[in-house]
């Protein structure tokens, strides 16, 4: 029988990792500077850290929406733990699903503290829209969803 500790370990182990990297960089950007807007260049015109509080989901859409997307950041984030203690996943499900729940619980735990996502990466070089860890997170989460997906199916 496998420990519950040892369930699952990568999955608990990236949604820590990466839950604790994104509330610092978040931390660290509200400390830093004074005013949303604020740029600093790290490569001028190409990449910038631009302070944000954005009140929508991704790319700001459902601007205003933090009411009922910290609801369903926690509902994300709680269907993830319960799957990963009860389910046996691959590594690769692991990872896929610990980025996902960091992504979720660090851009939730900013809606319901501030009402807003602390968004600081901006990269300008293609005009994106300025976004955080935690975003970064589940889209890489996703990959590795649509990677386990097409092993599975070979």
């Amino acid at each position: 029988m496998i420990k519950t500790y040892e369930k699952n370990s990568y999955f608990w182990l990236v949604a820590i990792t990466a839950l604790i990297l994104d509330q610092i960089t978040k931390y660290l950007i509200t400390k830093n500077f004074q005013n949303v807007g604020e740029t600093f260049p790290l490569w001028g015109g190409v990449f910038h850290l631009t302070y944000v509080q954005n009140t929508g989901a991704a790319f700001s859409f459902f601007r205003g929406g933090a009411g009922w997307l910290r609801w369903l950041s926690l509902l994300v984030s709680l269907g993830l733990m319960i799957f990963a203690w009860r389910e046996k996943l691959s590594k690769v499900e692991q990872l896929a699903y610990g980025f996902i729940l960091a992504g979720a619980l660090g851009n939730g735990i900013d809606r319901f503290l501030f009402g807003y996502v602390v968004d600081f990466l901006d990269f300008r070089l293609i005009n994106f829209p300025v976004f955080n860890i935690a975003d970064m997170c589940i889209n890489i989460g996703i990959i590795f969803l649509i990677y386990a997906t097409i092993k599975a199916s070979n």
